[in-house]
């Protein structure tokens, strides 16, 4: 299987418009600097020059592919995001490391968890969140081939699922079929959400698992046909309530003027406990176990919340 890595090389070998830049996180790229030359650029930690001049770069015809921690690159550096970048809608590729619990030992100062949050605020820029390595370098070339600009959860996590539906902006991949539960989610929890359907086929509960891959855009026609067709959708997601999945679900039903019960699944008032990822998963209840457990009381005691739109308004109810 190539790796992200492979996968840049041969893009950036075939197109002298390829820039790769960092922010002194080469975890990913080791092996580019020699390949590249002058065309690979340590910036050291300063993400907000590194992105200035990922602009003026574009400006110029580049593409640059910009490498930092998500929780600098996308905190750090959003004005410089939001103003060089995404007013000119250059195309610069930001690629976010360790995003979301993939940070797991790390404490709330390097945890980008309101990432999605930020970037999908800025016109034009596209979200990509691969479930792992393997769809992360699937992903690559779309990326490198679009006009807008975009940043990527990067993720080296091995595939814990069989992708069978080739990477597109804006189309989910369905990974199993169920009509009781739509499971929505995207990046490092797609392989819990897949264990959680396991656990729940057990106890007779259908569950349909649906991989977003993108939340900007975001494929509205499968989270339409899972709000037809399942009884309570999940959103399931390593970011806060506010502003990711959860938000632009809401905002998909307010438009729409539909009614739906939701089950959020993710991080509410707080950042994470560090700690190793398993037991990062464990503790925060982000685990196929308390993933599955979770379901099955909403399904039994009601515990949802249900998004109501009427005549522009909506509100939320919540049931217990």
């Amino acid at each position: 299987m190539q790796t992200y890595e492979d996968v840049l090389s041969e893009i950036a070998l075939k197109d002298d418009r390829v820039v790769v830049l960092t922010a002194e996180n080469r975890a990913a790229i080791r092996n580019l600097p020699a390949l590249l030359g002058p065309r690979f650029i340590d910036f050291g930690i300063c993400e907000q020059t590194m992105v200035g001049a990922a602009a003026g770069l574009a400006l110029r015809g580049r593409i640059p592919v910009v490498h930092a921690l998500a929780a600098f690159l996308t905190m750090r550096a959003f004005e410089f995001i939001r103003t060089d970048v995404g007013i000119g809608r250059f195309p610069v590729k930001l690629v976010g490391g360790v995003p979301g619990l993939l940070s797991e030992a790390n404490g709330p100062t390097h945890q980008a968890i309101e990432d999605i949050s930020l970037m999908r605020g800025i016109p034009g820029m596209q979200v990509v969140c691969p479930a792992d390595a393997e769809e992360l370098a699937a992903a690559l070339p779309a990326v490198m081939a679009s006009a807008s600009p975009c940043y990527i959860r990067h993720t080296a996590q091995p595939a814990q699922v069989v992708h069978k539906q080739p990477f597109a902006f804006g189309r989910a991949e369905r990974l199993t079929e169920g009509t009781d539960v739509a499971i929505l989610t995207y990046g490092t929890l797609v392989s819990e959400a897949v264990a959680a359907e396991r656990l729940l086929s057990r106890k007779n509960v259908s569950t349909r698992v649906v991989n977003l891959r993108t939340l900007s855009p975001i494929d509205t026609a499968e989270i339409e046909q899972a709000r037809r067709e399942c009884g309570l959708i999940v959103t399931l997601e390593d970011h806060f309530v506010t502003g990711g999945l959860f938000s632009i679900l809401a905002e998909h039903m307010l438009r729409q003027g539909h009614t739906a019960r939701v089950l959020p699944i993710a991080l509410e008032s707080r950042w994470f406990t560090p700690a190793l990822l398993a037991d990062v998963l464990e503790c925060e209840g982000l685990n196929a176990k308390a993933i599955a457990a979770r379901i099955e009381r909403a399904l039994t005691s009601g515990s949802t919340v249900e998004l109501v739109s009427q005549f522009g308004a909506t509100e939320g109810r919540q049931h217990v």
